[in-house]
């Protein structure tokens, strides 16, 4: 089996060659359209790589960039868009034993996709709820759903060569770097800020998220249901009871630095989930698909992280 490395790079040649193909067929035919009204000594043939729209074509999409720096933007390109189809497989919209949307309907379920998919090489999450924090505090957090998607279509031989060419590409410390980043750390989530950005701010996959990004889960709006946000606030709960441990095993270890940031998350997350979660999982918010996200979004108010330009309106 190739490595990941290799599979990008054929990826990459491939689609040089078919952007360099195109480009042949745009001067063939500009030069027949030429010669059709006798224009072929007048006016220019020529077609520059930079001009032909194909979407992967990297002189196309970076055209004042080198030829080395067009390589490296079509690697870092085409992991992301790995990681973001990974994220898909997790919750079901797409699968690695079919092509194609699997489940997007609302309140769709693992039920419905397993009677498209029965034997699935890649299981989607049972919950639509994928816990996103700063540390190894769950066996389904997205970090782990990724390394074992990452097991399952590249295999194990390759496996850490694979996720050091992803951190080696993505300029990041560790893959959690790419999909957690709380205040405190100076930036948020790569990984949602690409998801926002990519479904042009109106995002399917929703995170739910503390005011300084110290808890935060994912969902996948076609699969929420009204009892969603109670399985959102079982998961900080259950945080918040690991987090307290981790606290009184720093207090009698003496690490009063460790100690002193625990108690600062803990104030943040139980502040959350009185002020904000709580209230709004006794809500069981009815959502409407066919209203679109810019109408649903904002029914979840401070829950959700903040998007530009999908806030609740003031009235």
């Amino acid at each position: 089996m190739k490595t990941l490395e290799q599979t990008v790079a054929q990826h990459r040649d491939e689609w040089k060659a078919r952007s360099l193909e195109q480009q042949k067929l745009e001067i063939e035919n500009n030069e027949a359209v030429a010669k059709l009204y006798g224009l072929d000594d007048e006016i220019s043939s020529h077609v520059p790589l930079e001009r032909v729209s194909l979407s992967n074509n990297s002189a196309f999409r970076w055209p004042n960039k080198t030829p080395e720096e067009r390589d490296a933007l079509f690697t870092q390109s085409a992991i992301i868009d790995l990681i973001s189809y990974a994220v898909g497989c997790m919750f079901g919209r797409y699968s690695l034993d079919a092509p194609g949307l699997i489940i997007g309907d609302q309140e769709a379920t693992l039920e419905d996709y397993l009677a498209i998919v029965q034997h699935p090489t890649f299981k989607p999450d049972a919950d639509n709820v994928i816990p996103v924090v700063d540390g190894d505090w769950f066996e389904d957090d997205i970090v782990e759903c990724f390394r074992l998607f990452l097991r399952t279509v590249f295999g194990e031989q390759h496996f850490e060569e694979n996720l050091r060419f992803i951190i080696k590409t993505l300029g990041i410390r560790n893959l959690r770097d790419y999909f957690v980043k709380t205040v405190a750390r100076g930036a948020s989530s790569k990984f949602y800020d690409d998801h926002v950005q990519r479904y042009k701010k109106r995002p399917i996959y929703w995170l739910f998220s503390s005011p300084k990004g110290s808890f935060n889960a994912l969902i996948y709006m076609h699969r929420y249901t009204p009892a969603t946000v109670s399985t959102v606030l079982t998961y900080l709960r259950e945080y918040v009871t690991k987090l307290e441990s981790a606290l009184q095993q720093a207090e009698r270890a003496g690490n009063a630095k460790e100690a002193d940031g625990l108690r600062k998350i803990l104030v943040e997350l139980n502040e959350y989930e009185h002020d904000t979660l709580f209230p709004k999982a006794s809500e069981n918010v009815v959502i409407d698909l066919d209203d679109g996200v810019k109408a649903n979004y904002p029914k979840f108010g401070a829950a959700l992280k903040k998007v530009m330009g999908l806030e609740a309106s003031s009235d």
